[in-house]
């Protein structure tokens, strides 16, 4: 009789896992609350795959061996709280697929920089001829690209939901790049129990195995396991490391046993402080896995950066438009505050995630001139800045963008970075990102 797993979920993690297991002649159930999307339906009606939507009929799906769980469902919800009582497995995609390959993983999470950093660390191996995947949070499904191509490496970019399924999954090089509050709606306004999920990253690792991180990050070093058996490799631009990268006299020296060379932090092409520790760290994860360093230095200076984040868009009439849309929470928008010169119009906004606003609130007093809150219930952005700049109210992008138009004067920016998740008034940040960027066009 044949194994039977059943999917929860029909966007790209679930589709991928779904082909993937049908390759591997599991007896396969999509099962999506919501209606799924129609190239995602192609994909499953192409393979042959059964599934439904707008429910989930508890009768099939709690017959499974093993339950795949796309990241963006809660474990909370009905039909997984019953598949627990009845001692039903629930992974995530990522854990699944990883059975099925050999390929070298290296994994990167944190609050912030994760996809920057991660396909920073993807062109670097790429630009070295090796065979790679991107994959995780990030590009097209893990499991799909092990279902029809796999590659010798993939570069993982992992949330902490995905990591909150993963059990028997190691990485072979884990990358933390920060732990600061976010997600608090899922982590019962717990920070610890997030710091915790975010550390999942260097379970199972052993003596073969690299783990760096940001040493300049209280939550880490605090949490960090001492006797972890991974080789350590920490970055900082704060204090100077004995193996690892570090920041000197506005250099960036990378030490690990193999090599060491220096790089101008001016040389490397993204900005802003939180970039120079984005760019150790895939640099870091690109030696100890035997890069040569000509091609780390070149694809450091020459990465131009990730779509809806610190993206300069367009500059009219002298004024800059930049698209952070994926600044999704507060620490987020305090790199973009910090990395910017000139005075700011703030868009921020959308659905808050329990976030705590007051390590911005000195960067919105000295750079930004007004904010543009845009959102359904604008009440916590109005609470927290109302007595520090002008607030203008907005339930739409095109007002917005055209708010902050008439508020910025020439040398001076339109920065959308909303701290929010987007879901009040967009699919997700990418719409949100997109349709800054068309409001931008029509001014």
């Amino acid at each position: 009789m044949q194994n039977k797993v059943v999917i929860l979920g029909a966007g790209e993690s679930g589709v991928g896992a779904a082909i993937l297991a049908k390759k591997q002649n599991f007896d396969v159930f999509v099962s999506d609350f919501s209606e799924i999307k129609g190239h995602y339906k192609d994909d499953l009606l192409k393979n042959d795959i059964a599934f439904e939507e707008k429910q989930h009929s508890e009768g099939i799906i709690l017959q499974a061996n093993e339950i795949i769980k796309s990241p963006g469902i809660p474990d909370t919800v009905s039909i997984l709280q019953k598949a627990k009582a009845k001692n039903i497995p629930v992974v995530s995609e990522i854990e699944f697929a990883a059975r099925y390959t050999k390929a070298k993983m290296i994994c990167i999470t944190g609050s912030n920089g994760k996809t920057t950093t991660t396909i920073l660390t993807y062109e670097i191996f790429k630009n070295a001829g090796l065979s790679v995947g991107l994959a995780g949070n990030v590009g097209e499904s893990f499991a799909k690209q092990v279902a029809y191509d796999d590659f010798e490496y993939y570069i993982l970019e992992l949330s902490s939901f995905q990591l909150d399924n993963m059990y028997d999954f190691k990485a072979d090089t884990a990358v933390l790049l920060n732990i600061t509050p976010d997600h608090m709606d899922r982590y019962d306004n717990n920070f610890l129990k997030y710091v915790e999920s975010k550390l999942k990253i260097t379970q199972n690792q052993t003596q073969n195995d690299y783990f760096i991180y940001n040493t300049d990050d209280e939550a880490i070093t605090t949490n960090i396991n001492k006797n972890m058996k991974a080789k350590k490799y920490p970055f900082s631009i704060k204090v100077d490391v004995e193996q690892g990268a570090y920041l000197e006299d506005e250099k960036i020296a990378f030490n690990t046993n193999e090599t060491y060379f220096e790089i101008m932090a001016k040389d490397i092409s993204l900005v802003g402080k939180h970039n120079i520790y984005n760019s150790m760290a895939a640099a870091l994860a690109a030696k100890v896995n035997h890069i040569k360093d000509p091609i780390i230095r070149k694809t450091l200076s020459t990465f131009k950066g990730v779509e809806h984040r610190l993206e300069l868009f367009q500059t009219i009439r002298g004024i800059k438009f930049i698209n952070d849309s994926k600044a999704t929470n507060v620490n987020s928008v305090w790199y973009a505050l910090e990395a910017i010169e000139t005075p700011i119009v703030l868009i921020m906004g959308g659905t808050d995630k329990g976030n705590d606003y007051t390590i911005i609130k000195k960067l919105i007093r000295t750079k930004v001139k007004a904010i543009v809150a845009l959102g359904v219930d604008n009440t916590k952005i109005q609470q927290n800045f109302k007595d520090i700049v002008p607030i203008i109210e907005s339930k739409s992008m095109d007002n917005a963008v055209l708010e902050a138009y008439k508020l910025a004067d020439e040398g001076e920016t339109v920065l959308l970075s909303p701290a929010c998740a987007s879901f009040d008034l967009f699919e997700n940040y990418i719409d949100r990102g997109q349709k800054f960027k068309e409001a931008v066009r029509k001014l």
